[in-house]
């Protein structure tokens, strides 16, 4: 069970466990994102997850509307058709303006997709769910399979350690052009999000894509806010030399060395 507060959305969790009634093709109802990773706070949205028998657009079209039924929506952003191979994903505004963070934010995350042959999720990168209906018991809570997620990872550091000149120099000549919007985009891309990923790879291997969300929690303590000091800013060109630099500690620390062999001055 979460620890988080979730008060606020009491009438969304009453909806949900009585979803499958309303359609029948859904098989499991769970919350999941920060409600039971943690960080959950009053600008938090509501992660929901439901695996449904049939194609998920037809489950997502009869939620959605027993949503607008029940519930004061003001609008509903559909992501792209596409943007999963088999889910449908809609981010439901319960009020206007969710940027105002004058007062707590309504705002639901409903994901649905397709039974799979094995229902799984991995409590290490996604927390244990809290689960609203699963009366069969379909889904496991286990380990993604090690050897693809240590693949991915070999990948990502083989490449990061092959870019890590050019991303250098593309950094350092937007600069010297005086290019502030490309140096900036250069600079993440190439000097802070290959950073974030090594690091890690280093200390949470099985989150390693997770990109510059959860620093606080997935990396050692100090780590996040060092990380902070390398965003953009008006001395771009020493952060980017710092963050290259410890891109080579790090990459020494995991054994593998840039493509150059030499380290950033």
């Amino acid at each position: 069970m979460t620890g988080a507060d979730l008060s606020r959305y009491d009438d969304w969790l009453d909806f949900l466990r009585g979803l499958p009634a309303l359609v029948p093709q859904v098989r499991v109802v769970v919350v999941s994102g920060s409600a039971v990773t943690g960080g959950h706070d009053d600008h938090s949205d509501l992660d929901v997850q439901v695996w449904c028998d049939g194609p998920s657009a037809e489950s997502y079209d009869a939620a959605l509307a027993l949503v607008h039924e029940r519930f004061d929506v003001d609008h509903v952003w559909r992501v792209a058709a596409g943007a999963w191979p088999t889910a449908t994903q809609g981010f439901v505004h319960l009020q206007p303006d969710a940027a105002d963070l004058s007062r707590p934010t309504r705002l639901v995350d409903l994901w649905i997709d397709e039974v799979p042959e094995r229902l799984t999720i991995d409590v290490r990168r996604h927390g244990t769910p809290l689960v609203l209906h699963d009366p069969d018991g379909l889904l496991l809570l286990e380990h993604d399979p090690e050897e693809p997620m240590a693949e991915q990872r070999r990948r990502a550091v083989e490449q990061a350690a092959a870019r890590r000149e050019t991303g250098a120099w593309l950094v350092q000549r937007a600069i010297a052009r005086d290019d502030l919007a490309e140096a900036t985009w250069f600079h993440m891309r190439f000097a802070v999000e290959p950073l974030v990923m090594l690091l890690r790879v280093r200390h949470c291997p099985a989150r390693h894509d997770f990109g510059l969300r959860y620093l606080r929690t997935d990396l050692p303590p100090g780590a996040a806010e060092r990380v902070e000091a390398l965003l953009p800013g008006p001395d771009l060109a020493a952060r980017a030399r710092a963050a290259f630099a410890w891109q080579d500690e790090v990459l020494a620390e995991l054994g593998v060395a840039p493509v150059s062999g030499r380290s950033a001055e």
